[in-house]
């Protein structure tokens, strides 16, 4: 976060009760020592942590799997010129126990692209943090509206 850029900061309640109402963001991970960003669909567990269901035998999956990634979803009004973006910074790990594997495929995200195998990728919140552009209007009350 930058303090003087404008935009108010959210606290960590705010951020995940936002995460919790949008169903796609995007994971950042390394491939080849060089950042990609990748749009996935994703759901919240009851502890707060991120949950993707993707293809067991995907890129995706070997690149984070014990890998510290970082997750960002967001959403935007271009006419009103407000908004909000959220980052989860956190270890990724494929959900390797049969029980929890199973609790999530009652209760976790759908893939919107199935495969015939499927894992679920983990993602603790170990840093939560967010920002908000209301209005068009910085924090310090310059109007951004044309």
């Amino acid at each position: 976060m930058y303090p003087n850029d404008g935009f108010r900061e959210l606290e960590r309640l705010e951020c995940l009760r936002l995460l919790a109402r949008t169903p796609v963001g995007r994971i950042v991970h390394t491939r080849q020592a060089l950042p990609a960003v990748l749009p996935v669909n994703f759901g919240l567990d009851h502890d707060d942590a991120v949950l993707l269901r993707t293809s067991a035998d995907s890129e995706l999956v070997r690149a984070i799997d014990g890998a510290v990634v970082a997750f960002e979803a967001d959403e935007v009004d271009a006419a009103t010129h407000s908004g909000w973006s959220v980052v989860v910074t956190g270890s990724a790990a494929v959900v390797t126990d049969p029980v929890e594997h199973q609790r999530l495929t009652r209760t976790g995200p759908h893939s919107w692209a199935p495969s015939p195998e499927e894992v679920f990728v983990r993602i603790e919140p170990e840093l939560v943090t967010g920002r908000a552009l209301i209005g068009g209007r910085t924090m310090y009350g310059v109007d951004l509206t044309p």
